[in-house]
């Protein structure tokens, strides 16, 4: 069975997709496995694919979007990120794999995910929820469950399919769903890729939803999972082998849920740490925090979250506009400036 493994991110994320490679690499070395970036290198940083622990690398323009540059322009960077991930699991269904599987860069296996093959012998889609079991407290209630039913039942951080049947189906459903409608508007019923597939379970056949609690560990679900880590440094989860981990906004807010819901399970906090570590081991810091190629125009001044939900909602924009990011005369940042809704880039050397 041909296996082909991706991710979606920037050059920010680079250290955390190296991490998820790395250990990709190390438990299933025949996958396929595929960087899906949609960035450009930062000035430099001297990218080499072939050093990676990836197979090959796939760009946002390699996907052919209708659109192009005005397509991606309509997305912040969260909702490009995960908007490339339904055209690029379509396309994977004529690339000769047999199973697409695809991982958010800030996972980490630690165990092999054989089983899952073993599950695509008899269903076409597996997902894997954010919550296996209700939540007890009060704020728990409120940051999990309540959470989930704001940004998606289901975790998108993980899904796999086989490449026919209903897996075929839902990717071509997924791809068009996701080229018009994958925003963070939550109250409009839509966060980004994920609320998308609380629809999966009605209106495909074949699918499963994962129910082992060793699969998409994360700061949301720790609350109800139990982590073990025997003499042999096996690590389980509530009795089961932890598969992958999600590590989920790495930093601050990250440590404050985690010390949140793992409480004395001091097992979590050593998991955590031990990423952390692999996390500096493939830093590199020649690529600027937060850095996006596409978070700015082509003079270098930010875009901001209502100038792409403007061009977005507006036909005249982006008809008059072919390529939202051009700066100087007759472009769209020329006409924001005009209608003042930018403010002129400050000249070099003059406050």
């Amino acid at each position: 069975m041909k296996v082909l493994c991706f991710t979606s991110f920037t050059f920010s994320y680079l250290d955390r997709a190296r991490v998820l490679f790395h250990t990709l690499r190390r438990h299933h070395p025949d996958w396929e496995l595929v960087a899906l970036i949609t960035d450009r290198p930062p000035p430099g940083f001297a990218f080499d694919p072939t050093a990676e622990d990836f197979d090959r690398v796939v760009y946002v323009e390699d996907l052919q979007i209708d659109g192009g540059s005005s397509w991606l322009f309509k997305h912040d960077v969260v909702e490009a990120c995960t908007a490339v991930k339904g055209p690029f699991l379509h396309q994977a269904c004529s690339s000769g794999a047999d199973v697409a599987i695809y991982l958010d860069p800030d996972t980490a296996l630690i165990n092999p995910l054989t089983p899952l093959l073993d599950a695509l012998q008899t269903h076409d889609i597996l997902l894997t929820p954010h919550l296996l079991e209700p939540e007890e407290t009060h704020a728990a209630i409120l940051d999990n469950e309540v959470s989930a039913l704001r940004t998606g039942i289901y975790n998108l951080g993980f899904v796999a399919i086989r490449t026919t049947g209903e897996g075929a189906r839902f990717a071509k459903w997924w791809n068009d769903r996701l080229l018009s409608f994958c925003y963070d508007d939550i109250p409009n019923g839509l966060f980004v890729d994920q609320r998308w597939c609380d629809h999966v379970p009605a209106f495909f056949e074949k699918v499963r939803v994962l129910r082992d609690p060793g699969y998409n560990v994360a700061s949301w679900n720790i609350s109800r999972r139990r982590v073990a880590i025997d003499k042999a440094g096996q690590i389980t989860v509530n009795g089961y082998p932890l598969r992958f981990w999600h590590f989920t906004k790495l930093g601050p807010v990250g440590d404050v849920m985690t010390r949140r819901y793992a409480g004395t399970n001091y097992e979590v906090h050593e998991i955590w740490n031990w990423y952390k570590r692999l996390i500096a081991r493939f830093s590199d810091p020649r690529i600027p925090g937060r850095y996006w190629a596409y978070a700015t125009f082509a003079d270098g001044q930010s875009i901001e979250k209502a100038h792409r939900e403007l061009y977005r909602v507006r036909g005249d924009l982006r008809e008059a506009f072919k390529d939202p990011f051009a700066s100087g005369p007759g472009s769209y940042q020329a006409w924001l400036i005009g209608e003042g809704l930018l403010a002129p880039q400050a000249e070099p050397g003059r406050a």
